[in-house]
């Protein structure tokens, strides 16, 4: 049962005025509020602090009650649940429930949507919090593949979050460890839909994921400034050719780079080489789709190595879908010519190398920041080398 008298008004002023406030310390104080413990009032604190950034909305509206620490971890961001709603229309079924953070913005499109939410004070507190954003959605709680079974219904979408923490709350990402273990209860779900969207940890390898989900016809990997943050499985009854869409959102733009996957496995790189004036380097939806070989056709840029995942090219090209440098210089990577160099500040990033960030700054006292940027890799014709770099417009 939830505890209503955190919502009275002097208990949410005290809990706007301390959203800075040290968790531990508040923990161990008295709580100043009858029947509130100093637990709860920390619960509240903490997950409206976090909503801030992550869900504006929630942080902005009145009276909102917030669930323990790990079930907001889990939400998504406003930013990639709005994008998750572009993908779905008709009556849609979360299978998943959770905070309800997708199911406010799914419930935009959707003709109706359906939370279902096996722990009952989670439910309970979804359901107060849609009141309050006036989101017409429909919560249950119990456990959704029983409610499926029980009322036989049909919905034009499911969607499934499954749950990334095992018994000991540890971090899993693998599909068959996760609740509910989606590929074992497939020939289920397509009893009651013909499409299912299913949201899974950035980590999973994804040639894995579309063997264990073969009815897949979309995956959409979504970035948040350069942060893949969440991987996006659409299958279909019936299976097509599957689709590969990476975004990456930016505050002052968003990048979108498509392919099939027949299309990928016909991608045929023209050059490889390091001679040019600009080095570019994909963002993390490009790398994570594997789809290097065909930006690197769609620019006409060459490619350092099969495995550097760095491009070249003699233009500057403002629309990239990555980051953009002005190349300065190129040395062989050895003690005697990177000590010459005498470069004592810089950013530095490996691609297809041996050491480690860490081990290189260690060995040449390179400290962290500064404007230069060094690129160790290794050529095509197994080269080691290091590209030095620069903004280029300064």
């Amino acid at each position: 049962m939830l505890n209503y008298r955190i919502l009275d008004s002097d208990v949410q002023a005290f809990i706007q005025r301390n959203l800075k406030v040290n968790i531990p310390n508040l923990i161990l104080k008295k709580s100043p509020f009858e029947g509130i413990t100093s637990a709860e009032l920390a619960t509240q604190i903490e997950g409206k602090a976090r909503s801030r950034t992550k869900l504006p909305l929630w942080y902005a509206t009145e009276g909102i009650y917030y669930p323990a620490k790990l079930s907001l971890e889990q939400a998504s961001s406003e930013a990639t649940a709005c994008y998750k709603a572009s993908l779905v229309s008709g009556n849609l079924l979360d299978a998943t429930g959770g905070f309800g953070v997708d199911d406010y913005f799914f419930s935009q499109r959707c003709k109706s949507v359906t939370h279902c939410e096996l722990q009952k004070e989670l439910s309970e507190i979804v359901q107060h919090n849609f009141k309050l954003l006036q989101a017409k959605i429909h919560c249950v709680s119990e456990d959704s593949y029983k409610y499926l079974y029980d009322k036989g219904f049909f919905f034009d979408v499911i969607y499934l979050d499954p749950s990334r923490r095992d018994n000991q709350k540890r971090r899993i990402f693998l599909l068959e460890d996760c609740l509910p273990n989606v590929p074992d209860t497939l020939d289920f779900l397509w009893q009651y839909t013909d499409t299912l969207l299913i949201k899974t940890s950035p980590m999973l390898d994804i040639t894995q994921a579309l063997i264990q989900l073969p009815q897949t016809a979309q995956v959409h990997i979504v970035a948040v400034e350069n942060e893949v943050k969440e991987l996006l499985f659409l299958l279909k009854k019936e299976r097509t050719n599957t689709l590969v869409r990476m975004v990456n959102m930016c505050a002052y733009r968003s990048d979108i780079f498509s392919f099939y996957l027949s299309q990928k496995q016909k991608a045929v790189v023209g050059f490889y080489g390091t001679e040019g004036k600009y080095l570019y380097e994909p963002n993390a939806s490009i790398l994570k789709g594997g789809a290097t070989d065909l930006l690197a056709q769609e620019y006409g840029l060459m490619k350092v190595a099969p495995d550097s995942h760095l491009l070249i090219g003699e233009n500057y090209l403002p629309d990239f879908q990555g980051r953009i440098f002005r190349i300065k210089e190129k040395i062989p990577f050895s003690k005697t010519m990177v000590r010459q160099s005498a470069i004592s500040q810089a950013n530095i990033t490996i691609r297809n190398f041996p050491l480690s960030v860490e081990q290189i700054r260690k060995q040449f006292h390179i400290k962290e920041g500064g404007n230069l940027y060094l690129f160790f890799t290794t050529t095509s014709e197994a080269e080691r080398i290091v590209i030095i770099c620069e903004k280029p417009f300064g």
